[in-house]
Parts: C-alpha cells; structure tokens; sequence
C-alpha cells in the first residue's frame, strides 16, 4: 500500500482532527512523511478538515486549459506592391516565417516582420490579390 491509500483508508476509518496524529498514524504504518509533503499529499488527494476532521471531500473538477488564443490578422492592401500585415503582439514574425517557407507563392517577394507588423513585398503588382489569397489561407489554416 503507497502512502496516499494509507492516508486514504486512515482518515476513512478513524476521526481524525490534527496532521500531528495522521503523521504519528502513517509512522506507525511504516510512513513517516514530513509535515510538508503530508500537507502537498492531502492537498493533491481532495482531502480537508471539515467539521473538526479530516476527510476527503469531492475533487475540484477539471478545468480544459482555455485553447491558445489563435492570433488575429488584419490584411491591408498597399498598392502597388506591399500588403500590410498587422497581428497580435509576437506572432508577426511566425507568420511571416510560414509565409516565406509557403511553396508556390507567385509573385511573393519576401517579408519583413516586426513584432505586430508584416510588409509583404510582391513582384509584379498583378499579383497582389494572389499573395492575398495565400496570406488568407494560411490564416484559416492557423499558421
């Protein structure tokens, strides 16, 4: 038996009111925690004082961490040539990255990133509405 189905069964079969006498309960069972992880033990188990004794009370329920924010994108049309790219803060240079690794980008240039803020540079401004394209793609495809 571990140390956490010992303090289990002992608050379950007997009132106990104080750490000091389930630490002297778990030596006695071969376990000899110290005070603090004792503490971190019934803190992880669910376990608390209620009513004058220590029992184990209904784990709190699990929480999803929320899912990463997806980085917003504001396209900006620069004409002739440029595109304006404005992100959240830190992902400009990620997607700018993505954007120059993008195989079969016509016309694409290349990038120039900040922290919030991409220049897209396009070859030939026929293009620019096919750079855009790519640009939205990658945008739905959460680069």
């Amino acid at each position: 038996m571990n140390l956490d189905e010992t303090i289990l069964r002992l608050i379950s079969d007997q009132e106990i009111s104080d750490q000091a006498v389930l630490q002297e309960l778990l030596e006695a069972q071969g376990e000899a925690p110290s005070q603090s992880t004792l503490s971190r033990r019934l803190k992880k188990l669910g376990v608390q004082k209620v009513g004058g004794r220590y029992q184990r009370v209904a784990p709190p329920p699990v929480v999803a961490p929320a899912p990463a924010p997806r980085p917003w994108l504001r396209i900006i049309e620069a004409p002739p040539s440029l595109l304006v790219l404005k992100t959240a803060p830190g992902y400009a240079q990620v997607f700018a990255l993505a954007l120059d690794r993008e195989p079969d980008v016509p016309g694409l240039a290349g990038t120039v990133a900040g922290d919030d803020t991409i220049f897209v540079a396009v070859t030939d401004p026929s293009r620019l509405r096919e750079v855009r394209s790519v640009v939205e793609r990658l945008m739905a495809r959460g680069t």
